[in-house]
This record gives C-alpha cells, sequence and structure tokens, in this order.
C-alpha cells in the first residue's frame, strides 16, 4: 500500500494525490515514546526564541543592531518550528503519516524559504561582527535601524523570489512513483524524484539556488571572519584580541550548527546510496531541529547583557533600578 502508484490520483483524475512521510523506520513501535524528546524539543525552541523576541522587544537596552539581527534569527527559527511540527509529531504521536501534494507544496516552500532567510541572517550577523571589530567608531553610523530594516526586506524577497519558481516546476509534473518520502516533512529534492517526467530542470535549478544562497552566503562569512582575524591580530593587547574573538563565539556556533547539516543534506539526497540512508534521516532532523533548540540557549549563555536582562524578566530586582544601556557595538567582555 506505501509503494502504490500515484498515477491513478493525479490532478487529472479529480483527485489530490496524497504522500506519506516517513519517521525512523524500524522504530516504528517505539514511535510514541520518541515523540516525547521531539515534543520538548519543540516547547524548548518555541519558548527559547519566544523569550529572545519578546525580551529584545520590550528592553530600550537591546535595540541594538546585534541584538536585532538575533530578533530577525528567532523569527526565523519560530517559523521552521512551526512549519514542521505538524507533521513530525502528527507521525510520532497519531501515527498521520499522509500529506497532499499541495500541503507539501506549502511546507517545502516555508521550509526552503525560511532556511534562505536563516542563511541570509546569519551573513548579515556576521557583517554586524565584521563591523564592530574592524570598524567600531563607523558602527552605529553604518547600521542605522532603516538599513538593518533594509537588509532584513531583501533577505525575505530574495528567499521568495528563489524558492517560488519551484512551486510552478513542481506543479508542471505528474506523480506516478512509489508515494512515499524518506523524511518526516517535504523538501524539494524528495519531491521531484516522484515525479514520472525527466526532473533534470528541477534538479538543476535547485542546485543553483542553492550555490547562490547558501554557498554564497557561507563564503561571505568565511571572508568576514578572515577579515575579523586579520584585525584582532593588530590588536596588541592579548585580553582585548581574546575579548573581540569571544564576541563571536556565539555567531560561530549558529554558523556551525545551521550550515554543517544543511550542506551535508543535499549532497547525500544527491550522491548518497543505500547505506546512507540512516544518515540522511539523522542530518534531516538537525538540519530543522537542532539550530531552533539551540540558537537561543547559545545566545543566551554566550551573552551576559542579554542573558541578565532574560533572569530580571523572571526573577525582578526591586531593589535595583534599570540598568544603563550597553551598546553592543563596544568590543568589551559583555559576552562572555
Amino acid at each position: 500500500q506505501t509503494e502504490e502508484c500515484l498515477s491513478n490520483s493525479c490532478p487529472s483524475s479529480g483527485q489530490t494525490p496524497m504522500l506519506l512521510l516517513t519517521g525512523i523506520p524500524g522504530l516504528e513501535d517505539i514511535h510514541l515514546w520518541i515523540s516525547i524528546p521531539f515534543c520538548l524539543m519543540y516547547v524548548i525552541s518555541i519558548a527559547g526564541n519566544s523569550v529572545i523576541l519578546f525580551v529584545i522587544k520590550t528592553d530600550p537596552s537591546l535595540h541594538e543592531p546585534m541584538y536585532i539581527f538575533l530578533s530577525m534569527l528567532a523569527i526565523t527559527d519560530l517559523g521552521l518550528s512551526v512549519t514542521t511540527m505538524p507533521t513530525i509529531l502528527g507521525i510520532f504521536l497519531f501515527k498521520s503519516r499522509e500529506i497532499s501534494l499541495d500541503a507539501c507544496f506549502a511546507q517545502l516552500f516555508f521550509i526552503h524559504s525560511l532556511s534562505y532567510i536563516e542563511s541570509s541572517v546569519l551573513l548579515l550577523m556576521a557583517f554586524d561582527r565584521f563591523v564592530a571589530i574592524c570598524n567600531p567608531l563607523r558602527y552605529t553610523s553604518i547600521l542605522t535601524l532603516p538599513k538593518i530594516a533594509k537588509m532584513g526586506l531583501v533577505c525575505v524577497l530574495r528567499a521568495v523570489a528563489l524558492i517560488f519558481p519551484l512551486l510552478f516546476l513542481l506543479k508542471r509534473f505528474q506523480y506516478c512513483r512509489a508515494n512515499v518520502l524518506s523524511h518526516s516533512y517535504c523538501v524539494h529534492q524528495e519531491v521531484m524524484k516522484l515525479a514520472c517526467s525527466d526532473i533534470t530542470v528541477n534538479s538543476i535549478y535547485g542546485l543553483s539556488i542553492a550555490l547562490l544562497t547558501v554557498g554564497l552566503d557561507s563564503l561571505l562569512i568565511c571572508l568576514s571572519y578572515i577579515m575579523i582575524l586579520r584585525a584582532v591580530r593588530s590588536i596588541t593587547s592579548n585580553l582585548e584580541s581574546l575579548r573581540a574573538l569571544n564576541t563571536c563565539v556565539a555567531h560561530l556556533s549558529a554558523v556551525l550548527l545551521f550550515y554543517t547539516p544543511m550542506l551535508g543534506l543535499p549532497v547525500i539526497h544527491r550522491f548518497g546510496n543505500s547505506s546512507s540512508h540512516s544518515l540522511q534521516i539523522f542530518l534531516g532532523y538537525v538540519y530543522l531541529l537542532v539550530p531552533p533548540l539551540m540558537n537561543p540557549i547559545v545566545y543566551s549563555v554566550k551573552s551576559k547583557h542579554l542573558r541578565v536582562r532574560i533572569i530580571k524578566v523572571f526573577f525582578k530586582d526591586k531593589k535595583h533600578g534599570p540598568q544603563p544601556p550597553i551598546p553592543s557595538w563596544t568590543v568589551t567582555s559583555e559576552m562572555i
């Protein structure tokens, strides 16, 4: 039944093709138990990113470029969590594997768009650290609020403009192959393999936009850190050098958490064999679940200023008045 042909349920027949999502093969009997850590991950992700957004929005001292970029990252992570949560938890909690083709298209549009937006935001955060360390005197004049808003808009428009054509490329197909996807959510690389027709155009376009977004962004992030390292080496004080590098630790952690599975997953999709199926499933979960889970934790731990503000939200100190703002552009021990 799970391998049935979709040709009898193509749009021409008046029915909507149904696809089957996959949880963790071989562990179907304990899917209910597996759902517990997944539920915890989603709760922590949504709560953590919501707290980050609330604290940054309500605390004027956090209305600095670094924290505004962090709020963009939190919004994107919330979007990824909300987009993937229904299908993943549906499989593990209710054994609900079916998803219509249109719903699958919608999910893959949001997953890919939000992933490319997150890549862009990480690039903006690298630029923020580059300006803060290499050109601190012009930090506030370079990263003004209007410029940051325009940067954010460009990130969204770029992602949507590149992903939207994928829907039309997928819509033109009829789907007549086995209707089982290897993940608990829909991605372009998986759905296009179910088509009856030649998928060369989809494959080339998908690879091209990945190189233009993730590939280009990761390259520019590397260049930013090369420039940062050169600037840090020119600082005579070892203590100041360490403090400058320490302000980048949280961002570097976010970059590694995001790009490692994201770059590895498409490679395995295109060139992997049957023996790499387990690794493909593992990276598929890491790719979408770990960054939204870990980003608020890493930034809360590494940013002393943000950590203090978060603590004050839950444990208000009535003995002390509000602390003066600490500008994020200064390279101090604010991040420890």
